[in-house]
C-alpha cells in the first residue's frame, strides 16, 4: 500500500516536470529567457529554480546531497539569483543539471521509505521535521505550481498552450474563437468593474 502510495506521488512529481520542459519545446534561447512578468518570470529560470528545489529537499533533507554545488542556493547568492540563468549558464546546461537532480532526487526516492525522516533546515524550527511523503507532497505542488507559471509565460511567448504537445486539454478553436472568446470575458469584466 505504502509503494503504491509512493509510486502515485512520484507519478504526479514526473509528470510536473515534464509538462515544464516541454514549455521549453521549440522556443528560441532568447525567448526561453525573456522576463514576461513584472516580477521577471521566464521559462529557463523555473527550470534552474526546480533543479535547486529538487536538490534540496531530495538531498540535504534526507542526508544524501547533490554532488555538484549550485550557487544560488547558498545564503550569499544575490536575491533571485535561482529565478534566472545568467549569461554564462546555457540553456542546455541549465536543462541538462535539472535533468541530472532528477536522478538524483529519483534515487532517493527509490531508496527511502515514504515515512523515512528528514529535515529542512531552511523552515520553521516547529516544522523542520519531515518525512518522504511529506516532502514529495511539498515537491509535487511546487513543480505543478511553476509548471503553471510555465504555461502563462509560454503563452505570452508565442500563444502554445495546453497540458501536453501530443494532446491539448483546451476547447479547439481557431485565432478567431479565441479572440471573441477573450472579448467576451473582457466585457464581462468590464461590466462587472462598472458597479465598483
Amino acid at each position: 500500500m505504502a509503494d503504491d502510495a509512493k509510486d502515485e506521488l512520484h507519478r504526479y512529481l514526473r509528470e510536473g516536470r515534464e509538462a515544464l520542459l516541454w514549455k521549453l519545446d521549440g522556443v528560441g534561447e532568447r525567448d526561453a529567457r525573456r522576463p514576461l512578468t513584472p516580477t521577471g518570470t521566464n521559462l529557463l529560470g523555473l527550470v534552474k529554480h526546480l533543479a535547486g528545489v529538487e536538490a534540496g529537499y531530495f538531498g540535504e533533507v534526507f542526508a544524501r546531497p547533490f554532488p555538484e554545488p549550485l550557487p544560488w542556493t547558498e545564503d550569499d547568492a544575490e536575491p533571485n539569483a535561482d529565478m534566472w540563468a545568467s549569461a554564462e549558464e546555457s540553456r542546455a546546461g541549465v536543462v541538462d543539471l535539472y535533468r541530472r537532480v532528477q536522478e538524483h532526487s529519483d534515487a532517493t526516492i527509490a531508496a527511502l521509505p515514504l515515512d523515512a525522516p528528514g529535515t529542512v533546515p531552511w523552515w520553521r524550527p516547529e516544522s523542520r521535521s519531515v518525512t518522504l511523503r511529506r516532502v514529495l507532497v511539498h515537491v509535487v505542488a511546487e513543480t505543478h505550481r511553476h509548471a503553471g507559471h510555465a504555461d502563462v509565460v509560454r503563452e505570452l511567448v508565442d500563444g502554445a498552450a495546453g497540458l501536453r504537445p501530443s494532446g491539448s486539454n483546451l476547447p479547439d478553436g481557431d485565432a478567431a474563437w479565441w479572440a471573441a472568446h477573450r472579448a467576451r470575458l473582457q466585457r464581462v469584466a468590464d461590466e462587472a468593474g462598472e458597479g465598483t
